[in-house]
């Protein structure tokens, strides 16, 4: 039993510091009205290009999420294609979405 909470707790440690504080505060609570740029891997140039085509808010860019049905590559090639949004960006975008629909959807 203790070698179970052990490996549990080492890996659970390793999963919290994998995400950065950006995704953990927008998985924590409702979507509400965010803005874009409240998901991880979206900062001010990416939300920027992203609001100029009409995804200014969160929620919209989960409605491109959802419309994709959850696909990591078609949503991460559908955000480079968007924004210029790098894999990094793309993936940290998805992880984000994948996350909270599985909490809140």
């Amino acid at each position: 039993l203790l070698k179970l909470y052990n490996f549990l707790n080492k890996n659970y440690s390793f999963i919290m510091s994998s995400t950065s504080q950006k995704h953990r505060n927008f998985v924590s609570e409702p979507m509400m009205e965010k803005p874009v740029k409240e998901l991880a891997g979206i900062g001010e140039v990416l939300s920027g290009r992203l609001a100029e085509k009409g995804f200014d808010k969160a929620y919209v860019v989960l409605g491109q999420f959802l419309l994709l049905k959850k696909n990591q590559e078609l949503f991460m090639e559908w955000l480079k294609e968007t924004c210029g949004a790098n894999a990094k960006q793309s993936l940290d975008c998805y992880n984000c979405l994948r996350e909270w629909c599985n909490s809140f959807i």
